[in-house]
């Protein structure tokens, strides 16, 4: 009998390899399901086996998610929402390739949620963190790198995993933008002009050579700029501006897309800017705009 170890391996080299999501993403299941095996294991008095995730109960399941819920690590709702998803995306998957079917699991409900909604930046603020970060940083280069990575980030509406996987062979970026987004599906997205004049600017200024198979945007030393430099950038900018917590790199694809609806755009169109599968995704920012109207709406009627 396969171990569930063995399987838990083969799950993640198929999420990385031929599902292709993120390091993150991958890590983020690897981490909830290994979380998962390891409870059973204790529960079950053994390494659960093929034929015990098998023969599970969704009493099982629900003594993991209380166990979870428990202790000094204890889960908020929304993580014990998202361990519960990759628990039946790993499940779906022994369906798939080995012919596990367990449908009694489909009887566990996880917590309700509040969907958050998105939290962008203004078009002023927007502006003034890319303003900022070609004012403030380490040198000449450096600055033209921060401002070139923030443009992209609003121009285009990119994920940063996105805009750092770019490389020296994207370059010149063309008019419109080939992106390879989540489980590797493909979009494209116009690139304004001033995003490619900032990125032109980076790359004339930028003493390392940028061959095609290097990263793009490049850190201090020349290595890759990582997402968590980006945050860090971020981080800096929106305490310089009084911006809040929520000014994150993601809040400038956020802006991007709460902008364009503002301004009159389609909201399909959208959807297929941001590679969104599902429309009700991207109807999030109806709500955005709609809370703006009535705030506005409060702060200038007389009766309100």
């Amino acid at each position: 009998m396969t171990a569930a170890s063995a399987l838990l391996a083969q799950w993640i080299a198929h999420l990385r390899d031929e599902r292709r999501f993120s390091e993150n993403s991958v890590e983020a299941y690897q981490r909830d399901v290994s979380s998962f095996l390891g409870f059973l294991g204790g529960h079950l008095g053994g390494e659960p086996s093929i034929t015990d995730l098998a023969e599970l109960e969704p009493r099982d399941l629900r003594a993991y998610l209380a166990h979870r819920r428990q202790g000094l690590d204890a889960l908020s709702d929304r993580s014990i929402s998202r361990a519960l998803a990759a628990i039946r995306s790993f499940y779906r998957y022994l369906e798939r390739r080995h012919g596990v079917k367990n449908a009694r699991l489909s009887l566990v409900r996880g917590p309700k949620l509040k969907r958050a909604l998105p939290r962008p930046v203004s078009e002023g603020a927007a502006v003034s963190l890319i303003t900022e970060a070609h004012e403030t940083g380490a040198d000449d280069w450096q600055s033209a790198r921060d401002a070139a990575l923030l443009t992209l980030l609003y121009a285009a509406g990119l994920r940063i995993s996105e805009a750092l996987s770019l490389t020296g062979a994207d370059l010149p970026l063309p008019e419109v933008l080939r992106v390879a987004g989540k489980g590797g599906k493909e979009r494209v997205v116009p690139l304004l002009a001033a995003a490619r004049q900032a990125l032109d600017r980076y790359v004339e200024l930028c003493p390392y050579s940028i061959d095609e198979d290097a990263p793009l945007f490049r850190a201090s030393r020349g290595g890759a700029f990582s997402p968590r430099m980006a945050q860090a950038l971020m981080e800096r900018l929106r305490i310089r501006l009084g911006l809040p917590s929520s000014a994150t790199p993601h809040a400038l694809r956020h802006s991007f897309a709460t902008h364009l609806l503002a301004n009159g755009a389609d909201l399909r169109a959208i959807q297929d800017l941001l590679g969104h599968e599902s429309l009700s995704t991207t109807q999030s920012y109806t709500s955005v705009e709609a809370q703006k109207i009535l705030l506005a709406y409060r702060r200038a009627h007389p009766r309100a």
